[in-house]
């Protein structure tokens, strides 16, 4: 049971990471009250660039 719990609560945190990162850094904007979380998702995206889609 602990195991699923931990399990649930990791998931649900990558998702509001998504979630956040989505609505506040790739447009260019800081997370309120939280702008060492943006920093911190700008330097790793920087890191990992990914091409958008040429379709």
């Amino acid at each position: 049971m602990i195991a699923v719990s931990i399990a649930l609560l990791v998931v649900l945190t990558l998702a509001a990471l998504v979630v956040l990162y989505v609505a506040y850094p790739q447009r260019g904007r800081d997370i309120p009250r939280a702008g060492w979380l943006s920093e911190a998702m700008v330097r790793f995206t920087d890191k990992w660039p990914v091409e958008p889609d040429k379709r």
